[in-house]
């Protein structure tokens, strides 16, 4: 049963008080009060009301703000599909692995609960409820990884950490393209850091594969108009979690667990490794893998990721170029262009 006056918003639909009425209740952290008023949200949807964004709301700021017991009891597959980030990371950001890994019961949120608090520095090896059968990755950061690019949740927006900007100088691209190679398994990894800006918002991306090297793959993609900047492996590994994590400009976000992995799992792949992989076979393989950044020399908007990676022992080169932009960004660049 939820106060007569909160149903009185509910019957009326009224999302602006909702709303209020939500940051009330997270203001004297009265828990129960939120999730009858969730529930009572949940149900006027089935009578018709739109009222499902007020419902996912309150399960996001019970993961950001709740103790928690009540913040791992909404870390359920499918819940809060359209919060400005997956709870397990919206939920990881702000509680410690000891106040969640009692009340996390669903093996697949506590595995991603669990990488994201080692993302923030807990070292969680031996934890039997953080679940490593399911992402396979380890439970303490390595020493050749970076400081990943994290997300930090408020009440109303999500503020991302930007990757490092490279610290050596720009050179332009020379040769010409490379022969195009069959790998159809590494396209498509790289192709899937950027799923959610080309499958769920405006972005595109498109990936070549070449015998040689790097400035190859970059001119196939790019032609002669190009320049790349190399990365050292900490960085590149930072800018593929970067952009795996994301969601671009509309897309659902994915979190920094996941991008962890696909940065794991690209190193892996391109190294012709087993997943899952040894991390210290890993380690020692890294070496044979350089990584560029590279660009068409003007400025981009939006979400950006020119990369370019190749194996200097076995010959070939990959490139990925892929670009997202808010619908305010595309209507900017239109209303720029000739008349």
């Amino acid at each position: 049963m939820i106060d007569p006056r909160l149903s009185e918003l509910v019957e009326a639909a009224d999302p602006a008080g909702l709303l209020k009425a939500v940051d009330d209740l997270v203001a004297i952290r009265s828990w129960d009060d939120m999730i009858s008023l969730a529930e009572a949200c949940e149900d006027a949807v089935e009578r018709g009301k739109q009222l499902w964004s007020i419902a996912q709301h309150i399960d996001y700021r019970l993961a950001l703000e709740a103790p928690g017991e009540y913040a791992a009891a909404v870390l359920q597959p499918g819940v809060a599909r359209f919060a400005l980030g997956p709870l397990t990371e919206v939920c990881a950001s702000t509680h410690s692995w000891q106040e969640l890994s009692p009340h996390l019961d669903e093996p697949r949120s506590a595995a991603y609960v669990a990488q994201e608090r080692v993302l923030r520095g807990e070292f969680l090896e031996g934890e039997e409820n953080a679940h490593p059968e399911i992402l396979e990755l380890p439970l303490r950061l390595l020493s050749f990884e970076p400081t990943y690019a994290l997300a930090r949740y408020a009440s109303s927006y999500v503020e991302v950490a930007e990757p490092w900007d490279p610290p050596t100088t720009w050179r332009d691209v020379d040769g010409s393209a490379g022969s195009s190679l069959e790998d159809d398994e590494l396209a498509d990894a790289l192709l899937d850091l950027v799923r959610p800006w080309t499958s769920e918002s405006n972005g595109s991306a498109d990936v070549a594969v070449v015998e040689g090297n790097a400035a190859g793959a970059v001119v196939a993609l790019a032609g002669s108009h190009a320049r790349q900047v190399p990365l050292a492996a900490d960085e590149g590994i930072q800018r593929v979690a970067w952009a795996a994590s994301s969601g671009g400009a509309h897309g659902r976000r994915r979190g920094a667990a996941y991008g962890r992995f696909a940065a794991w799992y690209l190193s892996t792949l391109a190294l012709g490794l087993e997943w899952p992989v040894n991390p210290s076979e890993l380690a020692d393989a890294l070496p044979d893998l350089s990584w560029y950044l590279w660009d068409e020399g003007t400025p981009e908007q939006g979400w950006v990721l020119r990369l370019a990676l190749e194996h200097r022992v076995d010959g070939w080169a990959a490139a990925l170029a892929a670009r997202d932009e808010a619908e305010d960004e595309v209507a900017a660049t239109t209303d720029a262009g000739p008349r």
